[in-house]
């Protein structure tokens, strides 16, 4: 087992986590130095904060945890491709790299931003890498979405 997935495994437990409340099932990690300095989920519908997703809420933990709001150095894991929003807060909060499980074929933000090396918006690179652990973190994501679909045929 590599180490992004060892570390994903951990993401997955937090998507376990959303999931058990009723929250679309996205989890997040923060890694530096080998460590883990937060850990989060997704919330925006418990904390009714369309900006509580799983991304935003780990680089929130890790800032205050951190004293700071640049988390240098740092890798995200999280088990879905990360939307514009979060890549945005990615990018701010300066973190490393990015290893995501599942694809998002909708928006397929980091898809095409893979080389941000070659982005002119700002000046901080951030390493992408999508696809690890994709089958587990996919089967929690569209499980989810079955027994949504399921649910509303009997309402």
């Amino acid at each position: 087992m590599s180490e992004d997935e060892k570390w994903m495994k951990l993401a997955i437990i937090e998507a376990y986590k959303a999931r058990s409340e009723d929250e679309i099932p996205v989890g997040a990690l923060l890694i530096k130095n080998n460590k883990i300095i937060s850990r989060a989920y997704n919330q925006p519908i418990s904390k009714n904060d369309p900006t509580a997703h799983a991304e935003i809420q780990v680089i929130r933990k890790a800032g205050k945890r951190q004293k700071n709001y640049r988390l240098d150095g740092s890798v995200l894991y999280v088990t879905l491709e990360p939307c514009i929003m979060c890549l945005g807060a990615i990018i701010n909060a300066r973190i490393y790299r990015v290893v995501f499980g599942a694809f998002d074929n909708n928006a397929k933000v980091c898809d095409s931003c893979k080389d941000t090396k070659s982005t002119k918006s700002s000046n901080h690179k951030v390493i992408i890498l999508g696809g690890v652990l994709e089958n587990d973190c996919s089967f929690i994501l569209q499980s989810f979405f079955k027994l949504c679909i399921t649910l509303f045929k009997f309402i």
